[in-house]
C-alpha cells in the first residue's frame, strides 16, 4: 500500500506514534509519505519506503497567523494526486482531520476519491476539540472520515460522550512499542554512580506540564525517602520545570531528586530503574509507562483515563487516585520495600508489554486501510 501519514513532528504522543507507525509499516514494505511542517523527530535517519513531505505556509503581512490548515490541504492534494496514494491516516484531530477532509472534497473534482482514517490521540478530545469554537469542525471531521480509530477505550468513552458523532463506529487500536529496544541490559555502574550505596530509583517522564501533576510526585516522594533511602530522576522539560525545582528545594529533598532534562536514551535510564511514576490528571493512553512495563519496571500510576487499561492493579503495579498524595506514598513505600513483590511485578509487566508489540498492532491498522480502501465496514 501506499500510505500517506499527517502528523505532528513533534516529541508529543501522537508524532511519536504515528512516526513509529509509519517506519514499522515501511518495514513491512509498504510505502509510506509523512506530511508535516517539519521531520519528524523520531524520523532521524533515511529508510527505505519512507519520504517526507514539507508543508510549507505562505507568510503574507495580511495573515497575523498563516493558514496552515489550507496549505496542509493543498500539499496533501499535491501527494496524493502525484504519488497516487491509497489511503490517508491522519494523527490528532485538530487541523489535520479538517485539512484532509478539505482536500479529499478537492480531489473527488478531478476523479479521486482518497479513504481518509483519523487517530484520534487524547487532548484533540478532551480539552481542544471541546472548544466552543473548534467543536463543530472536529465534530463534522470525525463524521466525514471513512474509518476512525483511539488509543484507550477511555478516549473512545469521551467522545461519544462529548461529540455528536452519528453512526460512526470508533475502533480503540492501542499505543504499541517495539518490544527489541528495551532488552535486558547490564547497567549496574551506571545505576552505582546515581545510587552508590544502594538507594532505591523512582523514575518519571513527562513533558513538565500541570496536568502531569510532577508535584504530588515530588510531594510524595518527601514522604517516602523518609522511609526508604531513595532517589527521584524527573526526566523531561516544559514550563512546570522551574516551579518543580523550587518545591524540591522548599521540601529540603535536592540531593535525593535528579531533573535530567530531555533525553533520548529512555531505554537505558529505565534499564536502573526500580519503579516509574505517573500522576496525570487526565492521560488518554500513557505511552510512557508503556515503555516502563516493555522494560520490566513495574509502574504505579493514577487511575486517570486510559491507564488503568495499561496498568493492571496489583499485577503490572498499583493504582491511586488522581490527587492522593498521601496514598501515592504509601503504594510507593509498600512496593520498594518487597523485593518479592517488586520481582513478580517486573515480570507480569514485562509480559503484558508484549500484548502492545509492533507485531500485535500494526496488523491492526493495516486491516483499517484495506477495509477503507475496499469500502467495507471495519
Amino acid at each position: 500500500m501506499k500510505i500517506g501519514i499527517v502528523l505532528y513532528p513533534t516529541y508529543g504522543g501522537s508524532g511519536v506514534v504515528a512516526t513509529e507507525l509509519g517506519k514499522a509499516l515501511a518495514k513491512k514494505g509498504h510505502q509510506v509519505h509523512f506530511i508535516s511542517y517539519s521531520m519528524p523527530a523520531r524520523l532521524s535517519h533515511f529508510m527505505e519506503n519512507i519520504v517526507y513531505h514539507e508543508v510549507g505556509v505562505a507568510n503574507y503581512p495580511l495573515f497575523d497567523y498563516p493558514p496552515y490548515e489550507s496549505a496542509l490541504a493543498g500539499k496533501i492534494v499535491d501527494v496524493v494526486r502525484f504519488e497516487k496514494l491509497d489511503v490517508l491516516h491522519v494523527h490528532y484531530a485538530i487541523p489535520h482531520a479538517s485539512a484532509g477532509y478539505m482536500a479529499k472534497q478537492i480531489l473527488k473534482q478531478t476523479g479521486q476519491d482518497i479513504p481518509i482514517v483519523t487517530t484520534l490521540h487524547g487532548t484533540d478530545i478532551t480539552i481542544v476539540g471541546k472548544d466552543a469554537s473548534l467543536k463543530p469542525v472536529v465534530e463534522f471531521s470525525i463524521n466525514q472520515s471513512d474509518a476512525v480509530t483511539t488509543v484507550s477505550k477511555s478516549l473512545r468513552s469521551q467522545t461519544y460522550e462529548n461529540f455528536n458523532v452519528g453512526n460512526q463506529t470508533i475502533e480503540v487500536i492501542p499505543n504499541f512499542i517495539d518490544t527489541s529496544r528495551f532488552v535486558s541490559m547490564d547497567k549496574l555502574h551506571f545505576k552505582k554512580a546515581i545510587a552508590p550505596n544502594g538507594e532505591k530509583l523512582i523514575l518519571h517522564t513527562s513533558n513538565f506540564r500541570k496536568v502531569k501533576r510532577i508535584q504530588d510526585i515530588i510531594t510524595a516522594f518527601q514522604l517516602v525517602v523518609e522511609q526508604i533511602p531513595s532517589k527521584l530522576l524527573l526526566i523531561g522539560d516544559g514550563p512546570e520545570r522551574q516551579s518543580m525545582e523550587q518545591l524540591a528545594r522548599e521540601l529540603k529533598i535536592c540531593e535525593n531528586v535528579r531533573f535530567l532534562g530531555k533525553q533520548d536514551a529512555i531505554d537505558e535510564l529505565l534499564s536502573i530503574a526500580d519503579v516509574f511514576v505517573l500522576a496525570s490528571e487526565r492521560e488518554s493512553f500513557g505511552l510512557a509507562a508503556l515503555e516502563s512495563i516493555a522494560a520490566g519496571v513495574p509502574i504505579v500510576t493514577s487511575n486517570a483515563g486510559g491507564l488503568p487499561e495499561l496498568n493492571i492493579d496489583g499485577e503490572t503495579g498499583f493504582l491511586f487516585d488522581v490527587g492522593n498524595v498521601n496514598q501515592l506514598s504509601q503504594v510507593l513505600t509498600n512496593l520498594l520495600s518487597d523485593e518479592n513483590l517488586m520481582g513478580s511485578m517486573s515480570r507480569n509487566a514485562y509480559l503484558h508489554a508484549q500484548n502492545f508489540s509492533l507485531e500485535s498492532i500494526i496488523p491492526q491498522y493495516e486491516k483499517v486501510y484495506e477495509s477503507v480502501m475496499l469500502k467495507e465496514p471495519v
